[in-house]
Order: C-alpha cells, then structure tokens, then sequence
C-alpha cells in the first residue's frame, strides 16, 4: 500500500486518501495465550507476519490470513510494530539480544520501531532489554497480561505495561483490540513488577482459599455452604467469587473440570519465582509468598500441567478423582 506518511518514528499511516491505515505487526511467539491473541489482531484488521517454532501453530494462523516468517527476523522485516508472547527471559533474551547482543532481533530493526514484550520474566529482564532498544532509537514497552487463555480468546485481557508515556500512548489502540483493562504501570520493568505482584497474592489466595474449604469440609460442611458463607463474609476473595478450587462447586471452572484449562501450576510456579528473585534482589520480606512458593513447587512435580486451582489436592487429594 501505498503512503503519504512513511516516518518510522509513528506507528499510524495514511494512505494516499489520507485516511488512518493500520501498521503491520510481526508476531512472534504463538502459544495458548499468543495465537489468540494474533487470532484478534487479524479480525480487527491488521496485516500480521507470525513466526514461532512451532509450524502447526505458524499453519493455524495463516489459516486466518497471517503471513508465516521463517525467523523473528523476517517476521519483522516489513512492520511497524513487533508483539511477543515468549514463555521465559532467556528466550525474550534470545529473540531480541540474541548472543552478546549483537545478533538479536533490536539490530535489524529501523529506529521508531514499537516493541511490545507480553511475556512475564524478570523486571531486570525487562529493563536491560528495553536498555539496548532505547540505544537503538527503539520504544520498548514490557506488557505482561493477567487473564488467562479465556481473555486470550474473548479479547478481555489486562495489560500492565511499563514504558515511556510516548510508546504507551502509541501502544494503546494496538492493545485495546486484544484486551479490556489497560494500566501504564510506570517505568521500563514496572508492568512486571506490578504483574508478579498480582500473581503472587493469586496463588496465596488459592492457596488458603483451598487450605480453608478442606478444613470445613474434614470437619462436616458442605463445600458449597462453606463458600456461600466466606463469599458474604469477611473471607471474600477472587477464588471464592469466580474461580473455586474444590470441585463441583462452581461451573465452567477447571475445578469442576479435572482440573484442565485455565491457568497452569507450573506457569504459576513460575511467576512466584520470579516475584521471590525480585524480592531477593531488592532485599524485601514475603514470607507468604515463599510459603505460596513453596507449596506450588511440591505441587507441580506431579501436577504442573494441571490448572493451579489443583493446589486443593494438596489438602485433599481426592479432588484429583
């Protein structure tokens, strides 16, 4: 297509009727939260180039009209704005910084480029990528979600993002297509930061939310009862309102479903790791949190593919049956 406006510094372009036209996006990293989310990009109209190792997911997604790239770097070869979804900091690392941060994806990519990182890793990950992209005349903004593969799918996800105001603002419209809630966090590694310390009071919750339904349960209450009761009381939480670990208490939740979906333990496991690095680089006391640690890592041994609702067998582990 043709443009009027072709400065790279501006992730909108105008075509030569002057109106607004969308700005290609690569893609890179298509896994249960990745490809919905690509998949939402595509309905809403934007010219997508994919890339990830996997060739059946790269295959899905050009079934709805994404061009497949044989490397990150020639996914980004034509685009404006590059997305991630990568599953840890080494392979954030690997696709950007590549090896002594001279063969990574920020080098070939032209000055004004807007980088949207979604993975979770490190908020030192986070700012020693986005170090090397502000040298390179590169906006980097680090985006993890909070959501799950159902606000993949549904387009509802939160995005807590860290980055100047300038890359925000010029990120919003991208974002706002995938997901529902959209918080600036602050500086480069804020959305992290914010996003492990989501996640660790998540899996302190399930945690005691399960620990407290198994004690009323081994003592003669109907879960159910029990739940309705903390649900109007002082004990109220997430858990208990949307997403109740024991079985068959609530429906269309992974509880009541073996377990499956949702959110894994062992993702869990990792985001509380990564909130017990963060609190040992800078010297902060979370002894809940290193009890919630704690429990997952035993828990995920055998159960990491379960969702992280299946700490109930912890206490109870005829919940698995």
């Amino acid at each position: 297509m043709d443009t009027k406006d072709t400065d790279s510094s501006n992730t909108t372009m105008t075509d030569n009727d002057g109106k607004i036209a969308k700005p290609n996006i690569a893609f890179i990293g298509l896994g249960n939260m990745g490809a919905p989310m690509a998949e939402n990009l595509l309905k809403a109209g934007y010219a997508l180039s994919v890339y990830d190792l996997s060739a059946e997911a790269t295959q899905r997604l050009a079934q709805s009209g994404a061009s497949v790239a044989d490397s990150p770097k020639d996914a980004a070869r034509n685009a404006r704005v590059v997305i991630s979804m990568l599953p840890a900091g080494k392979h954030v690392h690997s696709v950007y910084l590549g090896e002594g941060s001279t063969d990574g994806l920020l080098v070939s990519l032209p000055k004004g480029t807007l980088v949207i990182d979604s993975s979770t890793i490190a908020a030192a990950d986070a700012r020693l990528v986005a170090e090397a992209a502000s040298k390179l005349g590169i906006d980097f903004l680090d985006a993890p979600v909070s959501g799950g593969t159902g606000g993949a799918i549904a387009g509802s996800l939160t995005f807590i993002v860290g980055g100047d105001d300038d890359a925000f603002a010029k990120a919003e419209t991208i974002l706002a297509v995938m997901g529902k809630n959209i918080f600036h966090a602050g500086e480069h590694g804020a959305g992290q930061v914010a996003k492990i310390c989501n996640n660790m009071l998540l899996g302190i919750l399930m945690a005691g939310t399960a620990e407290a339904i198994n004690l009323g349960v081994k003592n003669g209450l109907d879960p159910k009862v029990l739940s309705d009761i903390m649900l109007q009381s002082s004990g109220r939480n997430w858990t208990l309102e949307v997403y109740n670990p024991y079985p068959q208490v609530m429906e269309n939740v992974p509880s009541s479903n073996g377990y499956r979906g949702g959110f894994m333990s062992k993702l869990m496991q990792k985001d509380l790791n990564l909130a017990m690095q963060t609190a040992q680089d800078t010297n902060v006391d979370t002894p809940m949190g290193a009890k919630a640690t704690e429990l997952y890592e035993a828990h995920t041994v055998e159960n990491g593919d379960r969702d992280f609702s299946s700490i109930m067998a912890r206490y109870d582990s005829s919940a698995l049956s």
